[in-house]
């Protein structure tokens, strides 16, 4: 009995953190061995109720807690700074990447590195990305609910921005399971005339998408499929190497 009260006793402490402990943070907090700690961790790993960043080495609730991780979600975005890989991606395409959360309904850019061409997309920090029409909108959209979905596509008019602009409700909603189905999402001349932009999911040790990394340019600079095949290498590398700070286990098979 103690084996189990100790396994809970460390679920309960993980679920108190949205960042993650070390084996010692751990140990020291519930008082344990290290060799006990170590050996609990690794059986509740096993079993995935725990999963360790491959980065950090932090540990994290895994998926199969995932409903002690939804009763004990962050008042506060895990992404309160701006994280290396945007400036790296950004640094690698010569592209903007930004990043964006999802708050009260509302897609908005919480941080970003512009290109450094004359030519490039304007976003800017605090700015609102359309849910129907923004690829780094639709990515936050893309595993959630269907029924919540329609709901906040519903509590905004589906603005016309191009002929190419998703025009209903179902229309996005049937663009969302190729979305979910390709694990990113790209929007070419649908926000904007010629811009072309590619978005992946940043995802939390309990699988769920907490954010979306985007890469836009203008179109006529992407316009080879090599290019196009590159710039989406460089934001699902992004998106992983975000995921993996945050203790998603899937991030190492990203490629």
């Amino acid at each position: 009995m103690q084996v189990v009260i100790r396994s809970l006793n460390v679920l309960r402490l993980l679920a108190r953190t949205s960042r993650g402990l070390s084996l010692g943070e751990i140990a020291e907090r519930l008082e344990l061995p290290g060799a006990s700690a170590h050996r609990l961790l690794a059986v509740l790993e096993g079993e995935g109720f725990v999963t360790r960043s491959s980065v950090n080495r932090r540990y994290f609730l895994g998926p199969a807690s995932r409903e002690l991780a939804e009763a004990a979600q962050p008042r506060q975005s895990p992404l309160v700074t701006a994280h290396r890989a945007i400036a790296d991606a950004s640094r690698e395409s010569g592209e903007t990447v930004f990043l964006c959360e999802l708050t009260h309904g509302r897609a908005v850019c919480s941080a970003l590195t512009e290109s450094p061409h004359p030519l490039r997309l304007f976003v800017r920090v605090g700015q609102d990305m359309p849910l129907h029409a923004a690829a780094s909108a639709r990515v936050l959209l893309a595993w959630r609910d269907q029924g919540e979905v329609r709901r906040m596509l519903g509590e905004q008019p589906l603005r016309t921005f191009t002929s190419k602009t998703p025009a209903s409700t179902d229309e996005v909603l049937d663009h969302l399971r190729i979305v979910r189905s390709r694990g990113f999402d790209i929007c070419e001349s649908e926000l904007d005339e010629d811009v072309w932009a590619v978005s992946a999911p940043v995802r939390t040790s309990t699988d769920q998408v907490v954010a979306s990394v985007t890469l836009a340019a203008p179109a006529q600079r992407l316009h080879s499929e090599k290019n196009r095949t590159a710039a989406v290498a460089v934001i699902r590398s992004a998106a992983a190497a975000m995921s993996a700070d945050l203790g998603w286990a899937g991030a190492a098979a990203v490629s």
